[in-house]
């Protein structure tokens, strides 16, 4: 279908953890017509499926609930449309919890939609049988190397199934994994009508997604030159004013902090970027140097001219799985030679640990001196003088659960045999936590089936 000719997308949700202030003001601040919401990353759906493995109930995004909670006055005022890959590995589930929402403000009619098909943990065997052999995609080293110990397996569906929901009358579509550039293609493509030929509009849609999907930090968050970014407590988060033409414009709502200009945008569009020329996704292959970044007025950057190029036969999947145990803590070590005594601490702990029969080699430790340069090592200078207090951090991993549970028990004892000036220890014995690895591959496409269901409420 062909709606507006321009229409406003914004995402409120970079993350999951990311404020959910971010998407309240969006719906409070100006005007809108979708509101996207990005909550995945690739531990993030291991983490889903051991909770829906614990309860099948469980196992989505349950802060989108709360949200919608608060906004859905205020959306259905303003006819704000949402798109959220809020349903993690259980779309489902997440859909009934927003319908008792609904239920909850009395709001009836309400179309919620589900978009399914990403989620091939069940048929990998049967997929392997078939001739995937999903070999990793940074190592060529097979799959078979650690199918017995993988915990999710999704595939990064594209734009076009939100697009069908939409087409489908939902005011809210759940998905699963996705890319994230294509919450907001989704909409695009269902209000401007693009086609799967469209190739440079959907790169247009692609570029605009990609701006958007770390909500503030196209806005001046976390942005290099922050000390002229006003008022970072109150950062408006992104708009895109699209076009049908492809052409859309960076904005923000009008009497919010932050900034847009050609710098805070280039600074996300060089995020997570591999080659520019040839920025992958199911839909297209967008060029990111095809196009240049110009002022259009306060808080305003255009872009046009985006180029696109067809989509590749495949899908990539992102895989976790289960890659053994780890085990951190720290303290926090004061007073003169606070960097001598931190070290003289690390070295007792390991000392403690051998005498027990406990022994990790090299790479299977973790020795940080917070406050002593080591996050930029190497990069910055450290000519600084001693630090007065200095953050002892130390782990070790293995794939031996006891062993690396071992290790908990010798940090705490340092406050009372242990150098002087050794604080910070309320939180206790440090435990064994699972360590997901990631398996990235891909996958022939034909194999998959997107679907999408539409629910009324």
């Amino acid at each position: 279908m062909q709606g507006k000719q321009t229409v406003r997308v914004a995402n409120g949700q970079g993350f999951w953890g990311d404020s959910i202030l971010g998407a309240i003001r969006l719906t409070e601040e100006g005007p809108l017509d979708y509101l996207t919401l990005d909550y995945l990353a690739e531990v993030t759906m291991s983490i889903m499926q051991k909770l829906r493995m614990r309860d099948p109930k469980k196992g989505y995004a349950t802060d989108f609930v709360t949200l919608i909670d608060r906004i859905l006055p205020r959306m259905l005022e303003k006819n704000i449309k949402v798109v959220a890959n809020a349903g993690g590995v259980n779309p489902h589930a997440c859909k009934d919890a927003i319908m008792q929402v609904l239920a909850k403000h009395g709001a009836t009619g309400i179309k919620v939609a589900v978009v399914e098909g990403d989620d091939i943990l069940s048929d990998l065997d049967g997929l392997m049988a078939g001739g995937e052999d999903f070999k990793n995609m940074d190592t060529g080293e097979d799959l078979s190397g650690v199918r017995d110990k993988v915990t999710s397996a999704n595939v990064y569906l594209g734009a076009f199934p939100i697009a069908e929901a939409l087409d489908g009358g939902a005011q809210i579509v759940i998905t699963g994994r996705g890319t994230d550039p294509g919450l907001v293609l989704g909409p695009l493509i269902h209000e401007f009508g693009w086609k799967e030929d469209d190739l440079d509009s959907l790169a247009a849609g692609t570029v605009a997604g990609h701006i958007l999907e770390c909500g503030a930090q196209c806005t001046g968050g976390n942005f290099t030159d922050w000390q002229r970014i006003p008022d970072l407590a109150m950062i408006g988060y992104p708009v895109v004013e699209a076009s049908v033409d492809g052409s859309f414009v960076v904005t923000k709502h009008d009497g919010t902090g932050g900034a847009v200009d050609r710098s805070t945008v280039l600074h996300q569009l060089a995020y997570e970027m591999g080659d520019p020329n040839n920025y992958i996704t199911p839909d297209v292959i967008a060029d990111f140097t095809s196009f240049d970044l110009v002022p259009d007025g306060e808080n305003r950057v255009k872009i046009a001219g985006v180029k696109g190029s067809p989509a590749t036969p495949t899908y990539k999947v992102s895989m976790s799985y289960s890659d053994g145990w780890k085990s951190v803590g720290q303290l926090t070590i004061c007073g003169p030679d606070a960097l001598a005594k931190a070290k003289l601490c690390a070295e007792i702990v390991w000392k403690r640990l051998e005498f027990d029969g406990f022994t990790y080699g090299a790479e299977e430790r973790l020795m940080e001196f917070v406050g002593a340069g080591v996050c930029h090592a190497g990069i910055l200078s450290n000519d600084v003088e001693e630090p007065s207090e200095v953050v002892l951090r130390l782990g070790v991993k293995g794939p031996d659960k006891k062993k690396i549970g071992r290790f908990g028990s010798e940090l705490v004892p340092l406050v009372t045999s242990g150098p002087p000036g050794v604080t910070g220890f309320a939180g206790g014995r440090p435990k064994p936590s699972e360590i997901v690895g990631y398996w990235p591959a891909l996958m022939t496409k034909t194999k998959i089936n997107p679907s999408v269901s539409v629910f009324t409420s």
